[in-house]
């Protein structure tokens, strides 16, 4: 009997053990050097920052955040930054009444009824808090775009879905030569405060680590020089990195046009965070990943992030038609993700918008030729990109598309606007019809006839990891994985297949300030049983192209000693450089003038010239995050070089 029980007691006690500590298997990774912090954070975008600055609020001694570019930000480095919310003290201000029920309704409306109701209710509420923190810390003094016609810092956003209330608020930052968006400002500003918080720039994230208790509490990187860096948090991992709109592989493999789509933020975003939580049993929709909104006016200047860049010719008379020389959609249709589908739906996801002399005129009578004036009329930045010509056949044939095609379809449309019957589309042509996108009626007819092409412009993504409300990741059972957090663009079916204005920036500082509370404040289980990963996102869609290692100028070539100077084309405008040769050599290279974005650019101006000088050739490594300017200055410092050849 007493060996029975105690048969007994050594089974219950191993079952006991299996229980209790699972055998999770354990990364071996080597490194150069190890960091620790209670919390570790991957990206200094919006969701980082606040989420690094909620923390140290919650008693968090020191926080690392791991950024592989150069600067802070993110996606606010390419937008506006447009923020929403219901029942703020913004709306407060400017005697709007709103409530939040009729926020969330919005937004499960604006994601076609396929967003998170539980998620979004959980943003609604915070978000007030969140907004009133941004007030508290300086957006009380920022300058708004106000409503015309109450003056109200609330104001509608027509370049996305309209809400039912005003609650849009388009806040500009105090230096702009720093900052794209007043959120970025305010946040950068209360980050760099903080002497808890230490952000290692140009320091890549490769790989989550769990330990044997399925804990994921450990991040591998690699620095700028190139060295193994093993970061270990106490209290959690937040995964902040950003979707996947910079990579076109991924977006292709997940939207029938995806690779066609023009990216018009960071190269940085792509979606190698998701990867990384999968790769340790974080739950991802494949279905989600296929929600990729795009905006259907994307210029392609050639250089650089694509620009929201319609003509908006279409609100006087002109017409979009797609590569084959037809029209696909009614350009004057109000609810713009009709649009934007029907743009992503076409060959190479491109437009081109036709229009002519008469139509321009007819712009400018209407007060509608604002993006004509700045971008596309003679001697602008993107006249270049306007395609003329005399008669329809030759436009077609300078687009590369059917000739009769184009014909033929203006002809039909002429007819309709002749005859005022609503087109195939729904397009309408009588003066009843006449609205915000329907400003004039014209034929398109003319002396001269104009196209300007356009595709769909990628700035954000839906898709990513699953959490729940507190901003814990899941795995595929719905279990929290113990230690890893995630916020903004990493996070999957938020919103739903489209999203809504303000949301993509006010919805990673809201999740972020919720992920690191719950971070500091939840015990952490030690009895995790890993997932087997999933294999949704694979590692072929990060290949990257082979980069040509054909030099930019042969250093062997005599050099006449002297001061030259090159100009070429930059972000917003040109870009002069001068250098200066002595005893045959690069004695020093100098930006003259630049446009770049300064919040981006500003490592690349800083570091480029003086490496060029160092190695003594125009060939030297791009600043991460910054490749574009490093790129120019290189381009022009090889212009000056041929020109000391001479």
């Amino acid at each position: 009997m007493k060996k029975l029980t105690a048969i007994i007691m050594t089974l219950a006690m191993v079952f006991s053990m299996v229980g209790c500590a699972p055998k999770n298997e354990v990364p071996a990774v080597e490194a150069d050097s190890t960091k620790s912090a209670d919390i570790v954070i991957v990206g200094a975008g919006a969701a980082g920052m606040s989420a690094a600055i909620e923390a140290v609020s919650n008693g968090a001694e020191s926080v690392i955040i791991i950024e592989k570019t150069s600067t802070t930000g993110g996606s606010l480095n390419f937008t506006s930054g447009s923020m929403s919310g219901a029942e703020t003290i913004i709306q407060e201000i400017d005697g709007v009444e709103d409530t939040k029920e009729s926020y969330v309704q919005d937004i499960l409306k604006n994601g076609a009824g396929l967003g998170d109701e539980e998620m979004i209710r959980t943003y609604v509420e915070e978000d007030v808090a969140a907004i009133q923190w941004l007030w508290d810390n300086g957006l009380s003094d920022n300058k708004f775009s106000t409503d015309k016609e109450t003056g109200t810092m609330s104001v509608f956003a027509p370049e996305h879905a309209l809400y039912s209330q005003k609650r849009t608020y388009k806040a500009s930052p105090d230096d702009s030569t720093k900052y794209k968006s007043a959120a970025h400002e305010i946040l950068d500003t209360e980050v760099r405060k903080l002497s808890q918080v230490t952000i290692d720039f140009e320091t890549t994230a490769t790989q989550l680590v769990n330990n044997e208790k399925g804990q994921v509490l450990s991040v591998i990187a690699t620095d700028s020089e190139g060295n193994t860096v093993r970061y270990d948090a106490t209290k959690g991992v937040i995964m902040a990195t950003g979707g996947y709109s910079g990579n076109l592989e991924m977006m292709g493999a997940f939207t029938e046009n995806g690779a066609s789509y023009l990216p018009g933020g960071s190269s940085a975003a792509d979606g190698y965070g998701i990867y990384m939580m999968q790769n340790v049993g974080a739950y991802i929709d494949e279905e989600v990943m296929s929600y990729i909104p795009t905006f259907p006016m994307g210029l392609d200047t050639g250089n650089g992030p694509g620009k929201i860049a319609s003509t908006y010719m279409w609100k006087v008379g002109g017409i979009c038609v797609n590569q084959e020389g037809n029209r696909f959609v009614d350009e004057t249709e109000d609810a713009v993700e009709i649009r934007e589908v029907a743009l992503e739906e076409q060959t190479n996801a491109i437009q081109y918008d036709i229009f002519t002399d008469d139509i321009i005129q007819a712009a400018i009578d209407n007060g509608a030729a604002t993006f004509w004036n700045f971008y596309y009329g003679p001697g602008k930045p993107y006249n270049n990109l306007v395609v003329t010509a005399s008669s329809l056949e030759e436009l077609a044939e300078k687009l590369d598309m059917p000739a009769e095609n184009l014909v033929a379809t203006v002809e039909k449309y002429n007819e309709c606007v002749e005859t005022q019957t609503t087109d195939e589309f729904g397009r309408q042509y009588t003066e009843d019809s006449l609205n915000t996108y329907n400003l004039a009626i014209n034929k398109v007819e003319g002396d001269t006839y104009y196209a300007v092409p356009l595709k769909a412009l990628c700035v954000m993504t839906l898709g990513g990891v699953k959490t729940n409300t507190s901003g814990q990741v899941l795995d595929a059972d719905g279990a929290v994985i113990p230690g890893l957090y995630a916020a903004g663009e990493v996070v999957g079916g938020i919103w739903g297949k489209f999203v809504s204005g303000g949301t993509g920036v006010m919805g990673p500082i809201v999740f972020g300030r919720i992920a690191a509370r719950t971070a500091m404040t939840t015990e952490l289980a030690d009895s995790y049983t890993m997932k087997t990963p999933q294999t949704v996102i694979t590692e072929e869609m990060f290949a990257k192209e082979e980069v040509s290692t054909e030099s930019r100028f042969d250093m062997s070539t005599p050099l006449t000693d002297g001061e030259y100077e090159a100009t070429v084309d930059g972000q917003e405008g040109p870009m002069t450089v001068k250098t200066v040769i002595t005893d045959g050599k690069i004695a020093s290279v100098e930006v003259v003038s630049q446009n770049e974005t300064e919040s981006i650019a500003a490592s690349a101006l800083e570091k480029i010239p003086s490496a060029i000088v160092e190695g003594n050739t125009c060939d030297v490594d791009a600043v991460s995050g910054a490749t574009l300017t490093s790129n120019r200055i290189m381009d022009a410092v090889a212009d000056c070089l041929r020109q000391a050849a001479k």
